[in-house]
């Protein structure tokens, strides 16, 4: 690999474990634990899984210069995949699908603003 492109790889990466790391700060500070970071099934890797009493929150994590740049990056496909690893994570629950559960999106901003999609993917 080139040493730009790898350099680039450890920045995206670097961002992205920030990021997510502001994003657990977040939800701690709303009485949320985090119950798995980086958690990967079958279906993909979901960033970070959440839990405040019964309900499990499960997130994805968009970085960018600003809150609409890393809405952006938001794709079907990305969606797709959190949502079938959501469901693979579920499956393990006491209650299976019928947790309560919710699936966020949490925008980081490089200046450090967060913004947090509660129910991002319209599920109930």
């Amino acid at each position: 690999m080139a040493k730009g492109r790898a350099s680039t790889g450890l920045r995206a990466h670097l961002a992205g474990s920030s990021a997510e790391a502001q994003a657990a700060r977040t939800y701690e500070a709303q009485g949320y634990t985090v119950e798995e970071l980086r958690w990967r099934g079958a279906g993909g890797e979901i960033d970070l899984i959440l839990r405040r009493g019964a309900l499990l929150v499960f997130t994805e994590v968009k970085t960018g210069p600003s809150i609409t740049a890393a809405a952006s990056r938001i794709t079907e496909g990305q969606m797709q995949r959190v949502q079938a690893s959501a469901a693979l994570y579920l499956e393990q629950q006491p209650l299976g699908g019928l947790s309560e559960a919710r699936i966020d999106v949490v925008l980081v901003s490089r200046d450090g603003a967060v913004e947090i999609l509660e129910n991002a993917y319209g599920q109930g």
